[in-house]
């Protein structure tokens, strides 16, 4: 088969699961195969990922509800460079994606990563579900839980979803323990660190977390929460303040946006997923593969990841006592730790490796171009 164009476009700009399968997922496909274009709406974490693998993102602004400049930039880039599919993600550029590949006749895969692009809240609904109907041949969830999410709250077609799981590289997360988290902040080698990874938004469920921690500093001392991921605006200052009144200053430290997962994991001791919603979770992945015990929420796509007691540990979303009690129990029973963590990575590693997801979305992408 000759080479084919793929036109890889998303929403977003910054740091985020969606966007690292975005990165990961075009910059993996074969080569042999596939010839990558790529537009973004602006320089940003995203921008500066794909310049240090080695693409140069087409830029493209996309500010308003709609923004016709957009998608005429579109049409002209598909022509320009013969793009013979397009992969969009997230929901306003599944819209976009969608109207350009009518306009061009050109397949369009679009991937949806979570609740927030099927939000009841959203605007015009109904006018951009119709038109990712209309417009894209295949519509991808990340999770069976986001596809039943899908069917319910949205009009898109049955016949068109297929779930393909998000993937990782696996042995990128096989490195060695460090303390580095635990010299920086004077604590103690018995000292238990549980870590979360993740931007700081409200379906992460922080305020959580700091009701969790509260409940454990009654029990124990030894605790102490690390919580990696970009924040700024009045959730995050809610936070610090929520913090502050807890008396968790000492025991809670938030840490800005990391760019080294696997270096922020092999410092933890449990990773803590305290999310209220999930299309899936790249970070519970990556905390697996780093061997890490964890507690994870029902949130969604959670529960396709990790079965209970085997591989880690299901709690439910939003209960900060079932939380505290997980993490006592595993912060008092080692033994019960090595067990989930070595099934944790055996199971990343053989059901969540990137290979599959590439080679999932390399197949849609043949199947489409062939008919």
């Amino acid at each position: 088969m000759p080479l084919k164009t793929i036109l890889h476009i998303i929403d977003t700009t910054g740091p985020g699961g969606a966007e690292t399968v975005f990165i990961d997922l075009l910059t993996q496909l074969p080569t042999a195969k596939f010839r990558a274009v790529v537009v973004i709406r602006g320089k940003g974490w995203v921008y500066e990922e794909l310049c240090r693998r080695g693409v140069e993102p087409i830029l493209l602004d996309a500010k308003g509800s709609f923004n016709w400049r957009f998608l005429l930039g579109l049409r002209k880039i598909i022509k320009r460079e013969r793009v013979d599919l397009i992969q969009s993600h997230l929901l306003g550029s599944n819209v976009y994606a969608s109207i350009a590949g009518l306009i061009t006749n050109t397949p369009v895969v679009a991937t949806f990563h979570g609740a927030v692009d099927i939000g009841e809240n959203e605007r015009l609904k109904g006018l951009k579900f119709g038109a990712i109907n209309l417009g894209a041949r295949k519509i991808i969830a990340v999770s069976d839980s986001l596809c039943q999410n899908v069917i319910a709250r949205t009009p898109l077609s049955s016949k068109k979803l297929m779930v393909i799981y998000n993937g990782i590289a696996t042995a990128e997360f096989q490195i060695a323990p460090t303390n580095r988290l635990r010299q920086q902040f004077g604590w103690s080698k018995d000292d238990i660190i549980v870590g979360s990874l993740g931007n700081i938004r409200p379906a992460k469920g922080y305020e959580v977390l700091l009701q969790a921690a509260v409940l454990l500093k009654q029990k124990t001392s030894f605790f102490r929460f690390v919580i990696a991921g970009q924040g700024s605006g009045s959730l995050y200052k809610s936070l610090l303040k929520l913090r502050h009144n807890l008396d968790l200053n000492e025991h809670v430290q938030f840490l800005g946006f990391n760019d080294e997962p696997a270096e922020f994991l092999a410092n933890l001791d449990i990773f803590l997923l305290s999310s209220l919603t999930e299309g899936f979770s790249i970070s519970t992945l990556q905390a697996m593969a780093s061997q890490l015990p964890v507690v994870v929420t029902k949130s969604g796509g959670p529960e396709e990841i990790v079965t209970h007691a085997e591989n880690g540990w299901l709690v439910e979303a939003g209960d900060a006592g079932a939380i505290a009690t997980a993490l006592n129990e595993l912060g008092q029973n080692s033994d019960l730790c090595v067990k989930l963590s070595k099934n944790a990575c055996d199971h990343a590693r053989t059901s969540f490796d990137i290979e599959a997801m590439i080679g999932a979305y390399g197949d849609v992408y043949t199947n489409l171009m062939r008919s």
